[in-house]
């Protein structure tokens, strides 16, 4: 049942992010004009991120910070929107996740899924060695633009609170629970809460 579930689960992702790729053309078009003509620097931002089985890939995003800026000032740490180094309009995506779309592609391409565990950064704050068992098994499943963890405490806590969370997530996949994730994605950013971490451990709305 589980290899069913996951084979629909692909489907669901090629031809997602395919049709939603075409259908906000217009928006992607708009946003990267907005980018482009309001800050030095490309549209886009890549990095790379592990994902299923500590593989390492390039992930898509919108640039919303001046170019750098994980050479600046606190490096890979972003406390608050009131950080210098993010632009006016990467503001509004970073509140809206409207930076997270061209990762469409990346669903498209395999590397990602609509849902599951969000990839980190290959170095930080672990590389994939360093994790424990338990800790490895949220990377048993394809990285997801939401997840589990993203519509229960968001960015609200610190790296080592989510983990458990994304492994549950792993433990109980299910298509129709996938449904569900999306449906609440859709209510958490439209209250746009819990974009930045509380404490002072790293935040994973990072630099890009």
């Amino acid at each position: 049942m589980r290899n069913l579930n996951l084979l629909i689960k692909r489907m669901i992702d090629f031809f997602g992010s395919f049709i939603g790729l075409i259908v906000i053309s217009p928006i992607l078009l708009l946003i990267a004009l907005s980018i482009k003509l309001t800050s030095k620097g490309p549209v886009f931002f890549r990095q790379e991120r592990l994902g299923k089985d500590g593989k390492v890939f390039k992930i898509l995003k919108f640039r919303t910070m001046v170019v750098n800026a994980e050479k600046i000032g606190s490096g890979l740490i972003v406390k608050s929107e009131s950080d210098n180094r993010i632009t006016k309009v990467g503001k509004f995506l970073r509140a809206t996740s409207l930076d997270e779309l061209p990762q469409l592609w990346n669903v498209l391409k395999g590397d990602m899924s609509l849902v599951g565990p969000r990839p980190p950064v290959p170095y930080h704050p672990y590389k994939y060695e360093n994790y424990s068992d338990f800790q490895r098994r949220r990377f048993e499943m394809k990285p997801g633009i939401t997840g589990l963890t993203q519509v229960t405490v968001r960015n609200s806590v610190s790296w080592d609170e989510r983990i458990p969370i994304d492994v549950e997530y792993v433990e109980k996949f299910n298509i129709w629970l996938d449904i569900k994730i999306l449906f609440k994605t859709l209510q958490k950013i439209l209250k746009r809460d819990s974009i930045y971490i509380q404490s002072s451990t790293k935040p994973t709305k990072g630099v890009k």
